[in-house]
């Protein structure tokens, strides 16, 4: 039976990794950034432009040691996989992210992304507009919280980057629960020897700031990836995997040195259609796949101002703001009150006579 047009199996000759090109992705990702950690430590009071300046290069280099993080958590970056595995496993430690647990949530947000009945894995929580106005007042201030800039840029990655990822419950499978116990018994002995080897102050300065930066990078790159106002949102009846990928996963088009520093998940259209291409195959699978010639296209400005989209109004098709959801509210008050004030029409009951 002849694959359909928009099959991932156009996309099999780009999900070929090939291993010099590998090691390189590994190269200048993991290793510049703990080259600049320990350039970090030792420039720390010369000059707050050079830590400033290093701190944010560790932090993008740290940003391109979680998309070698990404790709072998989906066995794309080596051709073994116990090869993925094993550095998914050290990167991971990087990251501070527990290598089977993130992969397994992160397989659950690519098989449900844009399906409103399975959403909140592995992505941001959206609420519908009815959704959001069904909440209480406090439930709507939590929600907004959370969708705020400053707490999803600010406290965010503390909370997708230490808090989250430290947590294994019973109800997780073992796999899992291991995975988990066991990055943080690693993460343990290792802060624990640099605590003892440069104390926890200048632990922190190295590590923190650097985190942050590549934290609120992450986060973002995960918002706009998905939240744009085009985006695509289905029930779980009409949900289609590719409709998902091609109109759901922005083509997030970055000047080359971010595109660098991000490892091209921004054609992260190209991705959700076959999560198997490596990082550095993406462009070329975008340049010479006619398919992708329609997906939807952001700019940088377009990334930025897609932080402002909160709600999806199904209505629409459309994600929107506050401020817009608002303005819905009140128009829809104001044709409520038009149609309950405007006069009714007499109703006259016609009557006849027996004779």
């Amino acid at each position: 039976m002849a694959q359909p047009s928009h099959s991932p199996q156009l996309l099999v000759s780009f999900a070929q990794p090939r291993l010099a090109r590998s090691l390189l992705d590994i190269g200048t990702s993991a290793v510049p950034y703990l080259t600049l950690s320990v350039l970090l430590y030792l420039t720390l009071g010369v000059s707050l432009v050079v830590t400033v300046t290093l701190t944010v290069l560790a932090g993008g280099f740290l940003v391109r040691t979680f998309v070698v993080f990404h790709d072998c958590a989906h066995g794309s970056l080596l051709p073994s996989k116990r090869a993925n595995r094993f550095v998914g496993r050290l990167t991971g430690l990087l990251v501070l992210s527990p290598f089977e647990r993130w992969r397994h949530d992160h397989a659950v947000h690519h098989a449900t992304s844009g399906d409103l009945e399975r959403r909140g894995v592995g992505d941001i929580l959206t609420l519908t507009v009815a959704e959001y106005r069904a909440r209480s007042a406090r439930g709507r201030l939590a929600y907004r919280l959370t969708r705020s800039p400053l707490v999803m840029f600010g406290l965010g990655p503390i909370v997708a980057m230490m808090v989250g990822p430290r947590i294994a419950t019973r109800s997780q499978r073992p796999r899992l629960r291991h995975s988990v116990l066991g990055t943080d018994a690693a993460l343990a002995v290792v802060a624990a020897g640099l605590w003892w080897l440069i104390g926890w102050e200048k632990l922190l300065l190295v590590w923190g700031p650097s985190a942050m930066v590549a934290g609120s990078v992450g986060i973002w790159l995960f918002y706009v990836q998905h939240q744009f106002e085009d985006a695509y949102w289905q029930s779980a009846a009409e949900w289609s995997y590719a409709d998902a990928a091609l109109r759901g996963s922005s083509y997030l088009k970055l000047p080359m040195l971010l595109q660098f520093f991000t490892g091209n998940i921004g054609l992260h259209h190209v991705h959700h259609l076959n999560a198997r291409i490596p990082n550095y195959n993406l462009q070329r699978a975008h340049r010479e796949t006619p398919i992708f010639d329609a997906v939807p296209v952001l700019s940088l400005r377009d990334g930025l101002r897609a932080v402002n989209l909160k709600l999806w109004d199904q209505d629409s098709g459309k994600l929107v703001t506050f401020a817009q959801e608002r303005r819905m509210g009140s128009d829809r008050a104001v044709l409520t009150a038009a149609s309950v004030a405007r006069p009714q029409p007499e109703v006259t009951t016609a009557t006849g006579t027996s004779g």
